[in-house]
């Protein structure tokens, strides 16, 4: 088929055809930078945390009693949520992996380091600690139970021992084995050696801000001692397996009948707090998503139309050509082609939009550059939304009678 006859009838419509051209430019840049930032997004809410989150949930007390202790209240509750039925462990923490609340510090190699090697969340816990959170050791060993202490208000010093995170093990000895190493988590204080490595464990914060790069979401310090000032306790409780709706409502009620001068906070499954953390990111994909779906409905309602309009124009110009011996399949094959030609010039004009959209959200919002794979998709989910939007009205093309070409105007 000449493609010049049809060209030069598209000049003759430049206005439709420069509104459906950009139209369909916007919605390619559009479409690939949304699909990547949910597909990012996707792959950030389904990254393994490193804990064991179907049988784990938190629980914690207030106390509000003039004589309450919190050092007493915290030994207490240990014993009795390690005695209940179905708890394979239980420790005290100060946070959870995607919480969103917790406490951070910089690590140093040296004393007197004043730019720290790197950034670390850290979870204070007792011997039980690793088991609670249901936490894999990859090397070395745990605490035992006469290493733990209790962290007083306004201390700046720290254990001498620690166990980290293979990613921050990594990150502050690329070249060698980080276990036995010393580390200063107060540059000025005294170090502290590295006696374990857990084989991941995530920070609580989503998006934790860091040039070490990605990994540093999982740059994680367990510290043996337990918060024991204010009068707040939280808990880390790991139940058998398929047991831990069951272990929920035993230890709020217990906990609840052992002491009376506090407030015992309600039980949250860390798949809850998963949930919760994860929630504007899910709320985004669901609105890209609606975003995409809206833009590719009115682009292709937008092909319909400009194509039945067309149709509508040159019936008499259809009836003559198929009065001159045009076929039922050529008349379609020109409307086909002509909208393959519109979507094409479009789709040029869109590459640049889409590179261009990603290099903004890559200078305002530290998104990444845009894979290929995403525009070439988004090329061919265009070219074949505009042949099946344009089909209808080419096939309404293709039915015109020759009779047409001889009826008055």
């Amino acid at each position: 088929m000449e493609i010049r006859p049809i060209l030069s009838a598209l000049m003759r419509s430049k206005v439709a055809l420069v509104l459906i051209g950009l139209q369909i430019a916007l919605t390619l840049a559009i479409v690939c930078n949304s699909l990547f930032i949910i597909s990012q997004r996707i792959q950030l809410m389904s990254r393994d945390s490193g804990i064991n989150e179907a049988d784990t949930f938190t629980i914690g007390s207030l106390g509000f009693g003039a004589g309450f202790d919190i050092k007493t209240s915290v030994q207490e509750d240990m014993a009795l949520l390690r005695g209940l039925p179905g708890v394979a462990a239980a420790s005290p923490t100060n946070t959870t992996p995607l919480s969103n609340g917790g406490w951070s510090t910089g690590i140093s190699l040296a004393k007197g380091q004043r730019t720290s090697t790197a950034p670390s969340a850290m979870y204070f816990v007792d011997e039980q600690g690793l088991n609670a959170f249901g936490a894999k050791l990859a090397e070395g060993r745990f605490f035992t139970a006469d290493e733990i202490t209790d962290r007083d208000p306004g201390a700046i010093d720290w254990p001498p021992i620690v166990v980290v995170s293979r990613e921050l093990a990594k990150k502050l000895f690329p070249d060698q084995p980080a276990l036995g190493k010393q580390i200063y988590l107060n540059s000025d204080g005294e170090p502290s050696t590295i006696i374990g490595i857990v084989d991941r464990m995530q920070v609580p914060w989503i998006g934790f801000a860091s040039d070490s790069g990605p990994d540093a979401e999982f740059f994680s310090t367990f510290v043996p001692q337990r918060i024991a000032f204010g009068n707040f306790g939280r808990y880390i409780v790991r139940a058998e397996p398929g047991r831990r709706d069951e272990v929920m409502k035993a230890a709020e009620a217990a906990m609840l009948k052992s002491n009376h001068s506090r407030i015992v906070r309600e039980p949250r499954t860390v798949e809850r707090i998963r949930a919760e953390g994860y929630q504007e990111h899910r709320a985004m994909t669901i609105i890209l998503i609606g975003v995409i779906v809206a833009l590719l409905a009115v682009t292709a309602l937008g092909i319909v139309g400009m194509a039945s309009f067309w149709v509508t124009q040159r019936t008499k110009q259809i009836g003559t050509r198929r009065a001159l011996g045009a076929t039922r399949g050529s008349i379609l094959r020109y409307f086909m082609t002509e909208n393959f030609l519109i979507t094409s010039l479009g789709l040029l004009l869109g590459i640049l939009l889409t590179y261009g959209l990603n290099y903004w959200l890559m200078s305002n919002y530290e998104a990444q550059r845009l894979p290929l794979v995403y525009l070439a998709g988004g090329i061919v989910a265009l070219l074949l939304l505009g042949q099946i939007a344009v089909f209808g009205p080419a096939t309404r093309a293709s039915r015109v009678p020759p009779a047409v070409a001889t009826r008055s105007v």
